[in-house]
């Protein structure tokens, strides 16, 4: 059987940065799906990242 968790973890303003630092440190790992603001959010600039999915 293979475990799988989810695990959330809240970096305010650097979660690309630290996804790309998981994916490059750990073998097997990737940054996944970026979601960014889009035109018109309410406390942000359009293209600010929202959240990052990665694979560690």
């Amino acid at each position: 059987m293979i475990n799988k968790n989810t695990i959330c973890l809240w970096y305010d303003g650097t979660a690309l940065d630290a996804a790309q630092f998981y994916a490059e440190t750990f073998s097997n790992s990737a940054v996944g799906t970026i979601l960014r603001a889009p035109g018109g959010y309410p406390t942000g600039t359009p293209g600010d990242v929202l959240t990052v999915e990665f694979t560690v």
